[in-house]
């Protein structure tokens, strides 16, 4: 007998950075179960596009353009949500990027650095700010994309490190004042995922040693993003409701 997949049917989800990589994965998954999808990204023709192909496919999904760390713009997407959907059910942090991989902290530029932070942390507290009052009233659910970088391990970038080491401790933190509001939180650290950031970091590697990049991805043995999205839908789903604090993948 086939096990059902955790039901979403009419649920709204909005993911942040959902225009490809584990996002969009999700983003393509949860539509295909029956959600709702709000696509929030910086790429509007790369969103554009994903969103169409989602309804092309007889799902439901809008695009919005949004800078993540931009408060007003990221008060105004929200502000949009709750007035064409009418609740926000679960919200999916995944917007990041990954910049000066393999540099040496005096080699470091600190405006790389700040914009790292500002999109991966500064964004995700916003993203978490204003959705905040929508899931209270939904009893809803928070799921922050971080990483095993900067949680377990180390990164090809100090900035990125950095930043998903904050993630993890903002979720953390966001679990205990979240909580009494009915508003289930957790945190996701994805492994290996063939994803356009992980294979620029590859990229950056074989130039570096003269390694073939292909040969090098093939080693890298990375995983498909639909796997962290399968996992995503079951923490939006009400068959989730025990699940606590954080979860890895490969």
């Amino acid at each position: 007998m086939t096990e059902p997949v955790a039901d979403i049917r009419g649920k709204v989800i909005l993911i942040t950075g959902g225009a490809q990589g584990i996002g969009g994965a999700a983003a393509q998954l949860c539509a295909e179960r029956g959600a709702r999808v709000i696509i929030a990204d910086i790429k509007a023709e790369t969103g554009e596009a994903h969103a169409a192909a989602i309804r092309a496919n007889g799902g439901d999904a809008t695009f919005h353009r949004v800078d993540v760390r931009d408060a007003a713009q990221m008060e105004a997407l929200f502000d949009a949500v709750g007035a064409s959907h009418g609740r926000l059910d679960v919200l999916i942090g995944a917007a990041g990027v990954l910049q000066g991989q393999y540099l040496q902290p005096e080699e470091f530029p600190l405006e790389t650095f700040e914009f790292v932070l500002d999109v991966n942390v500064v964004g995700m507290f916003l993203a978490a700010r204003y959705a905040t009052p929508l899931l209270a009233e939904s009893k809803g659910v928070m799921i922050l994309i971080a990483s095993g970088a900067g949680v377990t391990g180390g990164s090809s970038s100090l900035a990125y490190g950095a930043s998903k080491g904050a993630v993890n401790g903002l979720g953390m933190t966001l679990e205990r004042h979240l909580a009494n509001r009915g508003i289930r939180v957790n945190v996701v650290c994805p492994g290996g995922i063939a994803t356009e950031m992980k294979l620029g970091v590859i990229k950056t590697e074989t130039e570096r040693s003269g390694r073939n990049f292909e040969q090098a991805v093939a080693e890298s043995h990375l995983g498909d993003p639909i796997g962290v999205a399968r996992l995503l839908a079951f923490l939006a789903s009400d068959e989730a409701d025990y699940v606590r604090q954080r979860m890895w993948t490969r």
